[in-house]
């Protein structure tokens, strides 16, 4: 197989595969990187920086990957000849220098921040005929020039962190294109090893020793593949990054790595460190000089290292420094590190890179007026579940030192810790990330990506969104999933992968594994539970049919990436539901009872299997440990110990068979009383059915005896149509009703079915409206109205705003909001962007609305984002998406507690009554930052559920 890489000027190469046939007569056109055993040598210079080397030295070893054969490598120029790749820094390489005096497209990217040319010259030293020339601007953008060739080659980023298999060729050949990067979006990109025990502290002791340099040299490497720059260590204790191996700060230099440290570890010292110290007590007006003493010796550390040095003081442990918001304490604090860093360095303050982290509390004092050095960059921060809290207003976005963001994928505290799997939709880390660039952090983007995996495809969206936040807008949201699938795997099954990848995500941010209970899901309304268990199936099922077509070098890497926690969240969500049957059941006297108390322990142990595969079996072992988090059993913030099966019931049934039975919509039974066991004559009514809507529903029949029960229903009326008339069960089934309306009377009917076992007989009333008049838009089903925000009739932007659909962003669709994310607020009196919702209702009344939003921050700290809402022509109602949140959500108020539980927030508003007909639900956006999810219009039919009813009827699709 032969490789031919097109070079176009473009945020990424485009490559493509050809067989011999079709690379004749290539030759003047091709750089041959590889072709037949001439393999083209590599040559850096030796006083370059050392991670252009090590970027060499990588390199190399991805072509052998890639093609099974070894390039030389030279530092001497003597020793070049034929085709050689330059690897070099503008100003450091002199090869590269004297190159850029006669090839002055070398020389446009020079004192640029991180930028790269590659391009080719043909015969530039005596004996080689033709070169590939690498040249960056500084160090990383050398090494970033060659790690995206090693990417179009076919070696992905996660090569050796997930296994991904490697594209195989026998020969690479390049064409001969200028190819000029542009300086990274985001100046500072990185990722946090956090919350790191038990799984990735102890896969790392039991690969490495620890977080050594042994370690961390994969870590670095990681980075820079994905086109990061920054890292804060792994640092919960015993934890020292810079103690623990003194090799850890020298190398991540030599890769080009800034190291920083967390929110609460200040002046470039590890939480850890502060014990081994023994400096005594964390409080700066008792022990200021032990303190003072403490961070001298983390600035003397550092050295001339690259860095950014952490200012300002939390309590000790990720806690706050005092009760109360001490202003003049910390400005106290500040003012002494910055002295300390000027000593030591030598130099003035502001030319060392600082950052003053706004993380939970310490946000209180920059509300309460405190400021620091112009010079110091501000890290504000999410919620830590994913929700950005404050951005910078417009009038300070002049600000010299710049602004940062921190952001989660995994966080251990309130209300409940998710460390699990990744439950991160990176349609919201898109939404929430293009806010916080459009209103000017573009210093430093930072996530907390935990043990790292299995965090794979988060990790590298933010990275590649902060390289380039032109090159994915909302719409390529979908590609992206396809595109980093076909970088893993290839491109046979890339476009199904894609679908997986983004499907699981969406049903894992419905609801943190960690948070799932019995009661989550809705086992009585809208067929919810049952659905959710049956999506997640389907997930498993594709992902084991692509498993089973795929090549034995790609499955290890397709397990972790895709198949293991598709897997692994469907047993969970299974077994809560299977648990959630258990409970209601035994309320109900079912026979199945039991059997659903089995199958909680069945699917509760498979848990314990599926991660002892991952553990023990996959990859032979190399990634024990790191799926050891406990993710069941929760009982407050703090992880158990250990998993802990979900309590479940056992009973004693009848020993005779016994008819029971429950309707999916409509009047029921109450089995869990004493009356309804003696009377046979109770009369329950299903919903009504229409002919727009077509409904079915279900009665589900159930046993409450051991032995079998034989039932039969039987219809009246020959337009019921019924999916089965009787059975010989052993616990439960469903039969479905729906009408046939071509023999269904006109007007308003009652029709019956007799439902009888074991000697009782029920009768089930079947009422039908065959009335209705023609009806426009979404169509009321039962009293209720359901509308995907998406999925508007007309929209109206203006020349400056637009309505966006988000694709997949939400718990059940996509969602809408207006950009561009920085707009000035509008009113709908004056023109302000405007949504409508065409629909039917078949009955007067007074309705209500409930808006799913999702649950963003007041990030511009005024009295909340705000949108209006009118039905028809009534006055637009101004809805405070924020009203009520005033206690701020680090103290875990309930509000915050409910939305970042549910990932929704809902908001709901009355309306003038409306008559039987068509009428327009109209949205009109007042804030940026907003984000619609769903409406449900309720006329009285609402019922409780997780996710909210599903899509109405929509005719004017």
């Amino acid at each position: 197989m032969y490789m031919l890489l097109l070079f176009l000027v473009l945020p990424s190469f485009l490559f493509a595969e050809a067989d011999g046939s079709h690379l004749s007569g290539v030759a003047n056109t091709t750089f041959e990187l590889v072709e037949g055993n001439e393999v083209a040598s590599i040559y850096y210079d030796a006083s370059d920086a050392k991670l252009v080397g090590r970027a060499a030295h990588l390199f190399a070893q991805d072509i052998a990957l890639v093609t099974d054969q070894k390039a030389a490598i030279h530092t001497a120029l003597k020793a070049l000849k034929g085709n050689v790749v330059i690897i070099g820094t503008i100003g450091q390489s002199q090869l590269i220098d004297q190159l850029a005096s006669t090839h002055t497209e070398l020389l446009q990217i020079e004192g640029d921040w991180e930028r790269y040319v590659i391009t080719t010259i043909e015969n530039p030293l005596p004996g080689v005929d033709k070169a590939l020339v690498i040249a960056g601007s500084d160090r990383r953008g050398t090494a970033y020039g060659v790690f995206s060739l090693s990417k179009e080659i076919g070696v992905s980023p996660w090569y050796w962190w997930a296994d991904t298999p490697v594209q195989k060729s026998k020969e690479i050949l390049l064409e001969k294109e200028l190819l000029v990067s542009k300086s990274p979006s985001v100046k500072y990109r990185g990722v946090f090893l956090n919350d790191e025990a038990p799984a990735l502290r102890n896969w790392a002791i039991e690969t490495f020793g620890g977080f050594n340099h042994q370690f961390y040299e994969r870590i670095f490497e990681l980075i820079l593949r994905n086109r990061g720059n920054y890292l804060w260590p792994a640092m919960w204790t015993p934890s020292a990054f810079a103690d623990d191996d003194p090799e850890n700060l020298r190398l991540a230099d030599e890769y080009g790595i800034v190291i920083s440290t967390s929110h609460h570890e200040p002046m470039m010292r590890a939480h850890d460190e502060w014990s081994r110290f023994e400096g005594g007590a964390w409080n700066y007006e008792t022990n200021k000089e032990k303190l003072r003493a403490f961070w001298r010796g983390g600035i003397e550390r550092m050295g001339r290292y690259e860095g950014v040095v952490t200012l300002g003081m939390r309590g000790d442990g990720d806690e706050a420094m005092t009760e109360e918001t001490v202003v003049s304490l910390l400005e106290e604090i500040i003012g002494d590190q910055r002295e300390i860093i000027a000593d030591v360095t030598g130099k003035p303050t502001e030319k060392t890179p600082q950052v003053w982290a706004l993380y939970k509390e310490v946000q209180d004092y920059y509300d309460k007026g405190m400021r620091v050095e112009d010079d110091i960059m501000l890290l504000f921060c999410d919620d830590n579940w994913g929700n950005v809290r404050i951005l910078p207003k417009k009038e300070d976005q002049s600000y010299k030192g710049g602004f940062g963001m921190y952001y989660h994928f995994d966080f251990v505290g309130g209300p409940v810790s998710y460390r699990w799997l990744n439950v991160t939709q990176i349609e919201r880390v898109w939404e929430q990330m293009n806010l916080t660039y459009s209103w000017g952090v573009k210093d430093l983007w930072l996530v907390n990506v935990g043990d790292l995996k299995p965090m794979e495809l988060p990790i590298s969206f933010f990275l590649d969104y902060a390289w380039d936040v032109d090159a994915i807008k909302a719409d390529d949201l979908p590609a992206y999933y396809q595109q980093w699938a076909q970088q893993q795997f290839g491109a046979e099954h890339a476009e199904e992968i894609a679908e997986i990848l983004s499907l699981y995500t969406k049903f894992n941010a419905r609801r943190t594994p960690e948070m799932l209970t019995p009661e989550t899901y809705s086992l009585a309304h809208y067929r919810e539970a049952d659905e959710i268990v049956t999506a997640y199936q389907q997930l498993v099922d594709k992902s084991r049919e692509i498993y089973k077509q795929l090549p034995e070098s790609h499955r290890s890497a397709f397990y972790q990436l895709v198949l293991s926690p598709v897997e692994m969240c469907s047993n969970l969500n299974e077994m809560y539901v299977a648990a959630g049957k258990n409970m209601q059941y035994a309320k109900e006297g079912r026979a199945s009872t039991n059997y659903y108390a089995d199958q909680v322990k069945e699917l509760f142990f498979k848990d314990a299997a599926l991660t002892r595969y991952y553990h023990e079996e996959l990859e032979n072992g190399k990634w024990n440990h790191m799926m050891s988090q406990t993710h069941i059993g929760y009982t407050n913030w703090n992880n158990p110990p250990v998993n802990k099966m979900p309590a479940v019931s056992y009973i004693q049934p009848n020993s005779s068979a016994e008819l029971g039975f429950l309707l999916e919509q409509g009047t029921n039974p109450n089995w869990s009383g004493f009356k309804r066991e003696s009377s046979s004559r109770h009369r329950s009514t299903l919903a009504p059915f229409d002919p727009i809507n077509d409904q079915d529903y279900y009665i589900e029949i159930f046993n409450k005896g051991t032995k079998p029960l034989t039932y039969t229903v039987t219809a009246k009326e020959d337009w019921i149509n019924l999916s089965s008339k009787g059975a010989t069960i052993q616990f439960d089934e469903k039969v479905f009703v729906s009408i046939d309306w071509k023999l269904a009377p006109k007007g308003q009917s009652m029709g019956e079915l007799i439902l009888s076992g074991e000697g009782r007989s029920h009768v089930v009333e079947v009422p039908i409206r065959n009335d209705l008049s023609s009806p426009a838009g979404f169509v009321e089903n039962n009293g209720i109205v359901v509308m995907e925000a998406a999925d508007f009739t007309h929209k109206n932007d203006t020349e400056d705003l637009s309505w966006t659909i988000v694709p997949n962003l939400g718990r059940t669709s996509s969602s809408i909001t207006v950009l561009p994310a920085n707009a000035e607020r509008q009113h709908p009196k004056f023109g302000a962007p405007s949504l409508s919702y065409e629909f039917t209702v078949f009955n007067e009344g007074g309705i209500g609305v409930k808006t799913y939003l999702s649950p963003s921050l007041n990030y511009q700290k005024n009295e909340g984002l705000l949108y209006a809402m009118a039905i028809d022509e009534e006055a637009p109602q101004i809805i405070n998406m924020h009203e009520g949140e005033t206690q701020p959500d680090w103290e875990y108020p309930e509000w915050w507690n409910n939305s970042v539980t549910d990932h929704i927030k809902v908001k709901s508003s009355s309306h003038t009554p409306i008559k039987a007909g068509t009428h327009t639900l109209k949205i009109w956006m007042i804030d940026p930052g907003v984000v619609f999810q769903k409406f449900v219009i309720d006329m009285g039919g609402l019922m409780p559920s997780y996710l909210g009813p599903p899509p109405s009827l929509n005719l004017g699709n």
